[in-house]
This record gives C-alpha cells, structure tokens and sequence, in this order.
C-alpha cells in the first residue's frame, strides 16, 4: 500500500517509535528529569528530600526570586566552585528561568561531567511560581495564585 505524504498528517509523518523503544526512551527521561510538582512535594515533606536544589541562574535573577533552600550557583561558576558547595553523594536538582531556558540543562551537564548525579527540574522558576508555590526573594517571602492552566486550583493534585 503506498501512502501519499500529500495525505499523511504532520504527527504521523514520522512513525511512533515501537512500543518497546518509546518505553526504553521515557524511562530514561524520568532519570533524566523532575517536575516542579514532585520537588515542592519532596521539598514540603518531613524530613531530607535526598536531594538539594541548585539555581544556575544569575545573581540579578537569583534577587528577583528563587525556591526556598535552593543553592545559588551561577553556571559559569560551576566548574570552579561546585565541589566546594555540593556533596557529590547528595543528587542536584537544577533550575533556571522556564521551558524557554537551557541553563538547567547547561548546568546539569556541568555538574555531570564533574560527576555529581544530577537531573533538571522541568518548568523552572517560571512553572514553579506559576503552580502557586512559595518562592523567595531579596525582600522576603511571595507567593502568587496558582495559574488554573498549569495546575488543577481546587484539587490536591493533578492526578498524573
């Protein structure tokens, strides 16, 4: 049978991957990656969450807000300074502005390539204040309402 591409549309275009692959490849991601959900709950727990969170954004944007208890370490200044700041036995979760960012990822793979275990938090700052979770900032405290789209408002939770 031969399929016009003229008929096939953009999402099928390339094929699924077989089903043993796509869950090869989500495995994966869940090792590579947390979301902002998972560290709040993680993070509001009693107790040590097993990991710390780092904030590879700049100082100017640490200031304007940043997670409570997060470790703020620029990017650039990883390969000098994360040794000193970091336990390599404690996992790093890192963050930095939004989905539209790569500095966690730049980060993650610095602080990997020092061989610290390492994954990025999904959403950063952005989806962290966006779910309503409390952020700090040079003049304290905030927290804004939860944004309905990103987050169920009168739910415990989203139910993924």
């Amino acid at each position: 049978m031969t399929i016009s591409t003229a008929t096939v549309n953009p999402v099928l275009r390339v094929a699924p991957a077989a089903p043993a692959e796509a869950a090869a490849y989500f495995r994966a991601s869940l090792a590579f990656h947390a979301d902002v959900s998972d560290v709040a709950a993680a993070l509001a727990a009693d107790g040590d969450p097993g990991f710390v969170v780092l904030d590879s954004r700049s100082t100017e944007s640490w200031d304007l807000g940043h997670i409570p208890g997060a470790v703020h370490l620029p990017t650039a200044l990883i390969p000098e300074q994360a040794e000193q700041l970091l336990d390599k036995s404690v996992p790093v979760v890192t963050y930095c502005w939004g989905p539209a960012c790569n500095g966690a990822t730049r980060s993650a793979l610095a602080l990997a390539e020092l061989g610290f275990q390492v994954k990025e938090m999904l959403g950063g700052f952005e989806y962290w204040v966006r779910e309503g979770f409390e952020y700090e900032t040079w003049q304290g405290k905030d927290r804004r309402d939860a944004d309905p789209l990103t987050v169920p408002v009168d739910a415990e939770d989203c139910g993924c």
